[in-house]
């Protein structure tokens, strides 16, 4: 199956998870069991293709994902490289467990099915413009290996409405920027590979949705882990940002885990909140902070005149 009630129900499913360790979320998601079944669903997201004539369904990444508010929580996800950038589907899939359907595999929109649980294409159709918002990644095409797993990104469980110039803006060099840091940094044995998680924190207003179905969230949030075999090492940090216009460009600075996990505190209140496992360090010293924004923003000049725009296949140019 594709959705479950624990990410542990599918082998497959817990390699997307350092240790296994699945993130803990105060009333959403505790010591990896879901405590409202009806409205989150663990999605271990299952693609479908063919190659050479042989159809394969592969697991490609875990979603939890909010059928009230009809976007993800948070999608995980393992980089191990980059490739050559596939071609961009116009129609996005959806879930069809999540609406009594019996396909265990991603899909396209079946005409004359009504889906109440998630969003699908025409609520972004409809009122993406109006409302200045596109598909969002949360796993995102540019951190995906080969153009398979670049196209098994596209389902609209695993996207939010995301203000199109935060996407393009702040958030997508942001994402282009960590890309080059795990590219260089997240070498075991000179294989490359990191956790990464992605999540959003939904909008509490009731008006502040797309075709009056799909919440637009507040913040989006993004945390990488992984281990460096030459430092001997394992290496975290995080970023998130406030999804809303930006008619001046933003730069999204990296944070220790301890500062992502007091943001969301304040959103997931009652519990402790974590995204990784213990090995992953949760601080760091001003020092490493420092180093780790240079790293990220070049040469540390947060000005107009230094920053870049991105689009969600890291193409990139000065503005």
């Amino acid at each position: 199956m594709c959705w479950v009630k624990k990410f542990s129900d599918v082998p497959e499913c817990t390699e997307f998870f350092l240790n296994g360790s699945t993130p803990n979320l105060p009333g959403i998601l505790v010591n990896g069991t879901v405590p409202d079944q009806n409205r989150y669903k663990p999605i271990c997201q299952l693609f479908k293709y063919m190659k050479q004539k042989v159809v394969y369904n592969t697991y490609r990444f875990a979603t939890l994902y909010d059928t009230t508010n009809r976007i993800p929580v948070f999608s995980a996800y393992t980089f191990t490289g980059v490739g050559s950038s596939g071609k961009r589907p116009v129609t996005w899939m959806i879930e069809p467990q999540l609406d009594g359907g019996e396909e265990p595999v991603m899909i396209l929109e079946k005409q004359g099915v009504t889906y109440t649980h998630q969003a699908v294409n025409q609520d972004y159709d409809i009122d993406g413009k109006n409302k200045k918002v596109n598909k969002g990644h949360m796993f995102p095409k540019s951190f995906a290996h080969q153009p398979v797993i670049q196209s098994s990104t596209f389902t609209l469980t695993n996207a939010v409405p995301q203000v199109k110039t935060f996407n393009g803006g702040s958030w997508g060099t942001m994402e282009c920027n960590v890309r080059k840091i795990l590219l260089k940094q997240c070498l075991d044995n000179n294989v490359i590979k990191a956790y990464v998680v992605t999540g959003a924190v939904p909008s509490k207003s009731n008006n502040n949705k797309l075709n009056n179905r799909v919440n637009i969230p507040d913040i989006m949030w993004t945390a990488y882990c992984c281990y460096n075999s030459v430092k001997k090492e394992w290496m975290a940090k995080a970023h998130w940002g406030v999804n809303q216009e930006e008619p001046n460009k933003q730069v999204l600075d990296p944070h220790p885990l301890s500062d992502l996990y007091d943001m969301l505190k304040q959103h997931y209140p009652g519990g402790d909140v974590q995204v990784f496992a213990d090995q992953c360090p949760r601080g760091s010293s001003q020092k490493e902070r420092e180093k780790s924004r240079e790293r990220e923003v070049g040469s540390g000049d947060v000005s107009r005149k230094g920053l870049m725009e991105c689009d969600e296949d890291c193409k990139c140019v000065s503005l």
